[in-house]
């Protein structure tokens, strides 16, 4: 994860950018913006996007490309829907352009693989334990939060290593055995903090989390 400019050959970075920009047209339409009117919501997005920022900035890594850190993209899926979690994590990464992290020109590449890639896939796996499984509120908490942030931290993995590996860039070979394997003990730390930090806002401030019905999950009503 972090894909440093001139990694790839540079229609990499332009493909990027166009996709982007498409994107977000698109949740710029879409995302319920009037839910950030009330300075309580407001101060939780801005509030999370501060924190995620602080918590990117926490990385490790030894070859270009191949860093780690903790995504949280499935809490802000969780705590605010897809558009408005797409948009909170583009501003992420953003910061990470502004602190020199990642550059200006890999900066649309960077938002694809690790913002909007991850959102979609917490978000599938939400989807699916709505439709598959029972409404209740372990399953919310262990499914879409533990196992969901787990399973994307492994799956945003599989995403960079298939890109690096594509382009050329390093052999899947060694990917697969020197960089992937380390995903599964990010994962790990992924769930956990996902979990905890989901489990204590559905506890104590459940109308952070737009996605938790109280209906569905607890049978209130």
């Amino acid at each position: 994860m972090n894909i440093p400019a001139g990694l790839l050959a540079p229609p990499w970075y332009w493909i990027a950018d166009l996709v982007l920009a498409v994107l977000l047209w698109d949740v710029a339409r879409r995302a319920p913006w009037r839910r950030l009117s009330h300075p309580a919501q407001l101060n939780v997005w801005l509030g999370t996007v501060v924190v995620l920022s602080v918590l990117w900035s926490i990385r490790t890594g030894v070859l270009p490309g191949l860093g780690f850190h903790l995504l949280g993209t499935t809490a802000a899926n969780l705590l605010f829907g897809p558009p408005l979690a797409i948009a909170a994590m583009v501003l992420v990464v953003a910061s990470q352009v502004g602190t020199g992290a990642i550059t200006l020109q890999a900066f649309s590449l960077n938002a694809l693989v690790m913002a909007v890639y991850p959102v979609c896939i917490s978000y599938a796996i939400l989807r699916f334990t709505e439709r598959r499984l029972p409404p209740h509120l372990f399953i919310y908490i262990f499914a879409a939060a533990f196992f969901g942030a787990g399973f994307t931290m492994v799956a945003t993995g599989l995403l960079a290593a298939g890109l690096l590996s594509v382009a050329h860039v390093y052999p899947f070979e060694y990917l697969w055995t020197e960089y992937l394997p380390w995903f599964v003990l990010m994962a790990w730390a992924e769930a956990f903090s996902t979990g905890a930090a989901v489990t204590l806002m559905v506890v104590y401030r459940p109308t952070w989390v737009s996605t938790f019905d109280d209906r569905r999950y607890l049978g209130d009503g």
